[in-house]
């Protein structure tokens, strides 16, 4: 008789392992997307990214896999990369890591990307340079290249820029700032653009051209 209520009991916790494994199934297949945290974005909206991985519907959390949603969100053209993952509480996380947006080209209103791909938005970006003029593309590749290392924070300080090729320089270009100051700067020296604000202190508030092409020198502007 104790054998055989042993065996009775076996089985009754086999058949409850087997239940609970199967409530446990459909939980996680029928478990909904609660919550969607977003993390990287500075250019999309929450919305916009929640739109792009077709979650905006709250949809089941497992119904398309972390790599499906992350290819979906890559189509944008801001993307330069996504991870997507989840938890059992029904929460998506979202992290994005996007371009940086360089410059917009007034001559045709869109605007170049940090991988050098030019787009067009449908929305008013502040905070990055116009280029008012025509650049050989040769030298507006290499030029692009070379921004894309400045420092954010210096970059929103310039208002425009002109290429101003001379004789002497292919490469020369024009940044006029936003507190009224010119720099003169070639590609080759882009980089010293990033001590602009070290030199601002050397200026005492005077306003004028400052000559970063071939050297650092300064004139007032009278």
């Amino acid at each position: 008789m104790t054998k055989k209520k042993n065996k009775k009991k076996r089985i009754f916790k086999f058949f409850l392992i087997l239940i609970f494994i199967g409530l446990a199934f459909i939980y996680i297949f029928t478990l909904p997307i609660k919550n969607i945290y977003i993390t990287g974005n500075n250019i999309l909206s929450e919305q916009e990214i929640i739109e792009l991985a077709n979650i905006e519907n709250y949809p089941r959390l497992f119904a398309n896999s972390a790599t499906s949603i992350e290819n979906k969100i890559k189509i944008s053209p801001f993307i330069e990369d996504v991870k997507v993952s989840k938890n059992l509480l029904g929460a998506i996380y979202i992290e994005v890591l996007e371009y940086n947006i360089l410059l917009k080209d007034e001559t045709d209103n869109q605007v170049y990307l940090s991988n050098a791909e030019k787009i067009t938005l449908d929305f008013d970006y502040l905070g990055v340079p116009s280029l008012i003029n025509y650049v050989e593309p040769d030298i507006l590749k290499e030029f692009l290249k070379k921004l894309n290392t400045i420092e954010k924070e210096v970059l929103s300080k310039i208002s425009e820029i002109e290429y101003t090729p001379n004789e002497y320089d292919k490469d020369l270009f024009l940044f006029y700032m936003n507190d009224g100051n010119y720099v003169y700067i070639t590609t080759t020296r882009l980089s010293n653009i990033n001590k602009y604000e070290s030199v601002l202190e050397q200026l005492e508030g005077k306003k004028g051209i400052l000559y970063l092409d071939s050297g650092n020198h300064f004139s007032i502007i009278s």
